[in-house]
């Protein structure tokens, strides 16, 4: 990790998380970027909580809360739709407000590639961004991911259509 990078730790999700990830799942804003389109209740994600085993074979994902170098959670990190025959598995980063541009994104992207190759033994990662997304395109292609595919109304926003580039990091 280069030293312009703030320090992150990602971790499993613990019951005192409830009250950052009912934040994050339920911030509406965020909805048009994930398939999440209603909200969650506190007892929903409780039960989340608790039943997961936080293994990526049974659950087919791996959620983690992401702690800066304080031990405060700036954010939350999923691996989903892994794919155990073809060796791949989808990134979705969500940084909270007060923590954006500050390179913890980058700074998780590089830990997840790590702890794909070496704990998960991942051929590939990828992300479907928006193209009007500027923020997050940039973000991947700092990170070496290479714009693969072009979706055509991929996303919807509850009023328009938007088309997404597949993003994808040969590990």
């Amino acid at each position: 990790m280069t030293q312009d990078l703030p320090f992150v730790y990602l971790r499993a999700i613990e019951p005192e998380d409830l009250d950052d990830l009912y934040g994050i799942e339920n911030d509406a804003s965020l909805w048009n970027v994930s398939v999440t389109s209603v909200p969650y209740s506190r007892y929903m994600l409780y039960e989340y909580i608790a039943n997961s085993k936080n293994d990526i074979y049974s659950d087919r994902q791996v959620r983690m809360m992401i702690e800066n170098e304080c031990g405060c959670v700036v954010g939350i990190v999923d691996i989903i739709n892994f794919d155990p025959k073809h060796m791949r598995a989808e990134v979705g980063i969500v940084i909270k407000n007060n923590y954006r541009n500050k390179g913890y994104a980058k700074s998780t992207l590089s830990r997840v590639k790590e702890y794909s190759l070496n704990v998960l033994h991942l051929h590939q990662l990828y992300a479907y961004v928006d193209v009007e997304n500027k923020q997050s395109l940039r973000l991947f292609e700092k990170c070496s991911f290479v714009a693969s595919n072009r979706l055509k109304d991929w996303l919807f926003d509850g009023k328009t259509y938007h088309d997404a580039l597949i993003m994808q990091f040969f590990l």
